[in-house]
């Protein structure tokens, strides 16, 4: 199905060999190749596999100005005439084809799964765990929030008792004799020390990072970068660590999402241009999970990545439950084969799930155990998490409500003062 996604397409011409003339045409990519198809009759010229590509250049000679050349084995495929500009063309499918040869790419369509099914559900379980420690660092980084929150109040509430006495005071006549300053302590004189809360940004824990191409606003030139997703900021640098920009999370208004491999971030501005960027990466289907559990109503799935969100939540919802009794199933008999099953009926389903499903061995079994226990552990605790975040929830709204009653009643002593 990745396959017949479409992440780019530019228009251009491609040199025919065997005519010895240029065809004008449509250059396309997709996850896994590039191929060009004519304009007038439509046929396929080129489908380069990416993993197949050895080389991708930027040559230009006294007969063909500024192309691209595509060395395939013992063929090289030239284009030209390339829209918006050869650069931006050149930039993208360097990216994609780069992602496609590191080792260990999701992206890598042209290996076929040979692996055991004990192999595949431990792939399947650690993404699901990957996912479950993104969203406990999520959560934990929402709960330091909430406690910088809590202090920020309680400073609050100290600097309106300290208001209170000084009104207090002011509204006192000057010859009153049983002024508050006759009660004063040296202690009390004494600022209260209010320890320094950390600064965030340096504190932070880095989610994910991967490389993109960047577009900004509505500039042509694509540009390599990278994308750094943090608890509460996504941060955009060039291809030399500079920052271009800082996102913090109350800062997006919203993010696009236009295909599985390209997202636009945008910030809101009144009488000025939007802060707007456009990001393209191998990698994007990484991310967008993230981004869903960040920005769960600023997200905006377009036309072309509906497709994406359904098929990226089907494999789940379909696996869902027959993974796990799959899992259950497999790692009981694995364990005990010979312990009863307690009904001739229960017996007769464990050996259809054996008979259907590949034999998972001991080494297997004991790492899917493992990994259980490991989400059930992160499961555990991203639940006292949130039992402690409702907590502060519930003692950051009362503190609101007496800051503001306290703020009120102060305001109205002051006008009475002047």
């Amino acid at each position: 199905m990745n396959e017949d996604i479409r992440i780019h397409s530019w228009p251009c011409s491609y040199y025919l060999d065997t005519t010895k003339q240029w065809i004008p045409g449509k250059l396309s990519l997709t996850p896994v190749s590039i191929k060009f198809t004519a304009d007038k009759t439509g046929e396929l010229l080129v489908d380069s596999h990416l993993s197949g590509i050895s080389e991708i250049k930027k040559e230009s000679s006294h007969l063909i100005f500024s192309s691209l050349t595509i060395l395939e084995k013992n063929t090289k495929h030239w284009f030209s005439s390339l829209h918006p500009n050869r650069n931006v063309v050149f930039n993208i499918l360097e990216h994609f084809w780069r992602e496609q040869l590191l080792p260990g790419s999701g992206g890598g369509a042209g290996a076929a799964p040979e692996s055991s099914k004990g192999k595949e559900l431990t792939g399947l379980l650690e993404g699901s765990q990957k996912r479950l420690e993104d969203t406990a660092k999520v959560l934990h980084s929402q709960g330091e929030q909430f406690d910088n929150i809590m202090r920020g109040l309680h400073k609050i509430e100290g600097d309106m008792d300290v208001a209170d006495r000084l009104l207090t005071e002011l509204e006192s006549p000057s010859w009153w004799p049983f002024s508050t300053k006759l009660w004063k302590t040296p202690l009390e004189l004494k600022p209260k020390e209010t320890p320094t809360a950390p600064d965030p940004k340096t504190q932070e824990g880095i989610l994910l990072r991967i490389p993109v191409i960047i577009t900004h606003r509505t500039d042509s030139n694509a540009k390599p970068g990278k994308l750094t997703l943090l608890p509460s900021a996504l941060e955009i640098r060039d291809c030399n660590s500079q920052l271009l920009h800082r996102f913090e999370s109350r800062d997006v208004d919203d993010i696009r999402v236009h295909t599985p491999y390209e997202i636009s971030v945008r910030q809101r501005f009144i009488g000025k241009p939007d802060n707007s960027f456009r990001l393209l990466s191998a990698r994007m289907p990484e991310v967008i999970p993230i981004l869903e559990m960040q920005f769960s109503r600023k997200m905006q799935f377009l036309e072309d990545a509906l497709g994406f969100a359904g098929a990226g939540k089907s494999p789940q919802a379909d696996l869902g439950t027959s993974i796990w009794q799959a899992a259950t199933g497999i790692l009981g008999g694995a364990l005990n084969p010979g312990s009863p099953s307690g009904s001739r009926d229960g017996m007769d389903k464990e050996q259809g799930q054996l008979q259907e499903h590949q034999k998972v061995s001991q080494e297997e079994a004991k790492e899917l155990r493992q990994i259980l226990k490991k989400l059930k552990g992160l499961a555990l605790e991203t639940e006292a998490e949130l039992e402690r975040q409702d907590e502060a929830l519930d003692s950051i709204s009362s503190s609101v409500d007496r800051a503001t009653l306290n703020i009120d009643r102060q305001n109205r002593r002051m006008r009475k003062l002047t």
